[in-house]
């Protein structure tokens, strides 16, 4: 063979060596650069647990749908699973973190309101929720329902059967979630006893659009009338914040016992009617800032793994979390878990 074929030869295997070492750095630079969007959004909420605990030891942290997080994110490749376990994040160890941080979790539309408000679920999502709700039971945390419905007879299934699965669950009777429904007179599953914890509750109120009270004493006072054994509230009546002696008023039952008074946080969207809200980021957004929700105006998808982001939501002394710990609550209920649904569906 001639001294110019060989160096043919050779020239072609150096380039063919260096499309497949290309290649294959590109794969890596794609799995490096890409977004593992569950185990984000899970680092998020126990970033949050562990922040609040260093200062409020038993503060509970609820979050709300998005239970698919006890769940793996699908693996597409025997290579992708190789990867996951040689990084570590294969199954187990973030979920388990996650599980432990979290100290129950919140289901809407269980058997109401999945596809409008008063009709029933479809039976096949349902099942497929309550799935994932008696996987949280089982791990020993508070599972809470709110199902949209408002004639009788659905709201007398609703908590009947969500009692019988050993959930606690609230009726609301609109999605705005606006007042203290009528029906039924009093809390369902009332009792007198002190409420010291989550684990403790057996019924609760979910109200954080207080918009047809006059006030923040007339919220107040209305509230403390109840004898709920847990309330999940804004932090905010109208321009309001609610301050320590507020939310004092509020954990005490009209027995004299001790209840549970959560904040409301939505952590997977910004919205416009917020402290934190820049109106400069409607003409330049900042990184994280992604599009409006269509379906609740004013608010904004976010990258809820960036740090600007975060910074807003915890570890700062003017967060959002901050600002509930400071006014005493007992802990928050987080909104927009399901996020990571958002952005895994829509390839962003």
């Amino acid at each position: 063979m001639s001294n110019k074929c060989m160096r043919f030869i050779l020239l072609a295997a150096l380039v063919g060596l260096f499309l497949v070492l290309s290649i294959s750095a590109c794969r890596t630079s794609a799995k490096s650069s890409a977004v593992d969007y569950r185990g984000e959004m899970r680092k998020f909420v126990v970033s949050i647990a562990r922040t609040a605990r260093l200062s409020s030891p038993s503060f509970a942290v609820i979050p709300q749908n998005g239970q698919e997080l006890i769940e793996s994110e699908p693996i597409d490749s025997a290579d992708e699973s190789a990867d996951k376990a040689a990084a570590g994040e294969l199954d187990g160890a973030d979920i388990e973190t996650y599980m432990d941080a979290v100290s129950g979790t919140g289901r809407e539309d269980l058997y109401f309101g999945y596809e409008a408000d008063d009709k029933a679920t479809p039976e096949a999502v349902s099942s497929y929720m309550k799935n994932f709700c008696d996987a949280f039971k089982a791990a020993g945390k508070k599972v809470l329902v709110i199902d949209y419905c408002s004639t009788p007879p659905s709201v007398d299934f609703s908590y009947a059967q969500n009692y019988k699965n050993g959930y606690i669950s609230f009726a609301a009777d609109e999605r705005n979630l606006t007042n203290v429904p009528a029906y039924p007179s009093a809390p369902f599953n009332e009792n007198g006893d002190p409420i010291l914890s989550v684990a403790d509750a057996k019924n609760f109120l979910y109200l954080i659009n207080p918009e047809r009270f006059s006030s923040k004493e007339d919220f107040i006072a209305a509230l403390c009338k109840t004898n709920y054994d847990m309330f999940i509230v804004d932090l905010f009546c109208a321009d309001e914040k609610l301050d320590f002696s507020d939310v004092q008023r509020l954990q005490v039952k009209p027995n004299g016992e001790r209840r549970q008074v959560i904040a409301y946080m939505s952590i997977g969207e910004a919205e416009t009617y917020r402290y934190y809200w820049n109106e400069s980021w409607k003409r330049s957004k900042p990184a994280w800032l992604k599009k409006e929700n269509p379906l609740w105006k004013g608010n904004y998808k976010v990258a809820y793994w960036h740090p600007e982001w975060q910074k807003i939501i915890f570890g700062t002394e003017d967060s959002y979390l901050q600002k509930i710990l400071d006014a005493g609550f007992d802990g928050v209920y987080l909104d927009i878990i399901d996020a990571f649904e958002y952005f895994e569906n829509s390839g962003h």
